[in-house]
């Protein structure tokens, strides 16, 4: 069997689990996406004192403030957590989770670790495809009215929702020789779905690939719940997830006017 012969019964294949899954695959996705966001709005209720105390003791801001920051994550999270599932306000609650994010890296000094500074900014591309399709949701409702203007934003969100998704796997690669072949692979998936090349099945492949990892590295379930360890590995899995809910808005909506695949269509 070909290249091309390969290429296309994996086309084929990503065809049909579309066909198949295209009813409740967006509601899987905003699911996974909002993961990390409703599990740490439940660990702060949980955890109330030993954020607050954490964030005083790093700010020195009293327990005042504190308790503040700790509310605002709380029911910020939660609140726009309901308003996605609900598909409610989901404009409103996207731009609420980008402050949350937002806050987050500034007080947990996020800004100067590069790994969580990219997988946050790839939890901020999963948001704006979020964004992306709740405004393509809003244009349905007036079909037969000519959009080419007004879609162009939500155009370059799915680009850059695609672009910011990849740095997930940027903390994910190592070129050694255990895992050098896997890294490349993985390296010209990322360069697919970024430059929104065979999109849907390329990112259905790192969708795959990425679930993978999550289990079987972040399996937090398997530690005891009072070593630190089992936190930073639910923290670690959940937010694996949300990039995943983002790969899943991607393979289920297409890549949008700003890629390759939609330019084919004009050659």
């Amino acid at each position: 069997m070909g290249q091309n012969d390969i290429m296309s019964t994996a086309e084929d294949f990503a065809d049909q689990f579309l066909r198949v899954t295209k009813q409740y695959l967006p509601h899987v996705a905003r699911l996974c996406l909002i993961s990390t966001f409703l599990e740490d709005g439940i660990r702060m209720w949980f955890q109330w004192s030993e954020q607050r105390d954490y964030i005083d003791g790093t700010w020195n801001c009293g327990y005042f403030l504190a308790s503040i920051f700790v509310f605002i994550n709380l029911f910020g999270q939660l609140s726009g957590c309901i308003l996605v599932l609900s598909r409610n306000f989901v404009q409103y609650a996207c731009f609420g989770l980008f402050g949350i994010i937002a806050l987050q890296t500034i007080a947990y000094s996020i800004l100067w670790d590069l790994k969580f500074l990219m997988r946050n900014l790839a939890l901020g591309g999963g948001l704006l495809l979020l964004l992306a399709e709740s405004r393509s949701e809003g244009k349905s409702m007036f079909a037969g009215v000519p959009t080419m203007r007004e879609s162009s934003p939500k155009q370059y969100m799915q680009l850059g929702g695609r672009v910011l998704l990849v740095l997930m796997f940027m903390t994910l690669l190592h070129f050694d020789m255990n895992f050098f072949y896997v890294s490349i692979i993985s390296t010209a998936l990322i360069i697919l779905v970024a430059i929104g090349f065979k999109t849907k099945l390329a990112a259905l492949t790192l969708v795959i690939w990425l679930f993978g990892i999550n289990i079987y590295f972040n399996a937090f379930w398997t530690i005891p719940a009072y070593k630190p360890m089992h936190d930073f590995l639910k923290y670690d899995f959940f937010q694996t997830m949300s990039v995943i809910g983002g790969l899943l808005l991607v393979v289920a909506l297409g890549p949008g006017g700003v890629s390759m695949d939609e330019k084919k269509k004009e050659w």
